[in-house]
């Protein structure tokens, strides 16, 4: 296989490691198809296999809204009753049941403006239950619970109401006042803001203007934030392609290393030279075709040399210092090996 390819995959697996979402694009998709084929599992993009980098982007995440300092001033605990009864929409509203349900939002805007807030809830869980298509029972239902601290449940109404209608601005209003008592300020901008474009409000609007700053703080820190990671991730990218680059630009050097003298890498210290031929001792036959150079027969009648061609030990310290001329280094300390290179590059002229 070409050792470039090698390289080139041997930075995609490592840029892999660094991020698993680069498997789950589109383009990828014949790759993990093919390593789940074989029985492989590709790790999922948003669990822990990104290791160390996962955790150097998750450190910040988990700071992201804890370093904001945001005022708080106002804002509740959830409540956690179960959601109000509602009646079957599938079953047939006669006139009558309608004509019920308006009685009942009746009496409940009475008990409402009674300050009776438990009896104004249900009368409308009534109204709901006798004609549960209307949206405006919801959106009523939402207003009372926003008044009784309940955001939770007025959440849920408005949801309703918005279902049913959602080009009614109140349902968007109560529930925009509903996220600002649970501290969600950009929910709360966002639903007073279309509340107040279907149908202007004064006190969507003064609820707005109190939510707003709050919500473009942190739309801004979630920004800078994000402008990080995107950062982060081009920086991570960027050092891949780099390490990439190196890899081949040291397959290329060895390569060329290699071209001096022919297929079979020489150029020991001292200028001993390569092209040996055709089944040297212990080298498998690799440098076919190569002429016999003068004074080889010579050197190879010498027992010192022909015992050292035999010894494992040495042939391999000989084909690591052929490939690679500046690994004579290593074997400085090693008589067998140097008596071989420096009768070699002695026969051959050069100075071992």
């Amino acid at each position: 296989m070409d050792p470039c390819k090698v390289n080139e995959l041997l930075a995609f697996v490592k840029m892999c490691k660094q991020d698993p979402s680069i498997l789950h694009t589109e383009e990828m998709r014949f790759l993990r198809e093919w390593v789940e084929s074989m029985g492989g599992k590709v790790p999922p993009a948003t669990q822990k296999a990104k290791s160390e980098e996962n955790t150097k982007e998750e450190k910040p995440d988990s700071k992201k809204e804890s370093d904001l300092e945001i005022d708080k001033e106002g804002v509740i605990e959830p409540d956690t009753d179960a959601p109000q009864e509602m009646g079957d929409e599938n079953a047939e509203i006669t006139e009558e049941m309608t004509d019920q349900a308006n009685d009942k939002k009746v009496a409940a805007i009475e008990a409402l403006n009674d300050g009776e807030l438990q009896k104004a809830i249900d009368l409308l869980t009534d109204a709901i239950k006798l004609n549960p298509r209307l949206a405006i029972l919801y959106a009523k239902s939402a207003s009372v619970f926003v008044k009784l601290q309940k955001p939770n449940a007025a959440t849920q109404d408005c949801d309703r109401a918005i279902e049913r209608n959602p080009d009614s601005a109140q349902p968007y209003k109560w529930r925009g006042k509903a996220h600002r008592l649970l501290g969600h300020w950009e929910g709360a901008a966002h639903d007073l803001a279309l509340a107040c474009k279907l149908d202007y409000d004064e006190d969507a609007s003064a609820t707005l203007k109190e939510v707003q700053p709050r919500a473009q703080k942190i739309a801004e820190h979630r920004r800078k934030y994000e402008r990080k990671q995107i950062k982060e991730r081009v920086e991570r990218v960027k050092k891949a392609r780099e390490e990439h680059e190196r890899a081949q630009r040291e397959e290329e050097a060895r390569r060329q290393s290699g071209a001096q003298y022919g297929s079979f890498p020489g150029g020991f210290p001292g200028g001993m030279p390569g092209n040996f031929p055709r089944g040297m001792p212990g080298m498998g036959g690799g440098m076919s075709g190569m002429a016999v150079m003068p004074g080889f027969n010579e050197i190879l009648s010498d027992p010192e040399v022909l015992a050292a061609m035999q010894d494992p030990e040495v042939m391999v310290a000989f084909q690591d210092v052929a490939q690679n001329p500046a690994n004579v280094s290593k074997y400085q300390s090693n008589p067998k090996v140097m008596n071989l290179i420096s009768k070699l590059s002695a026969k051959f002229g050069g100075q071992a």
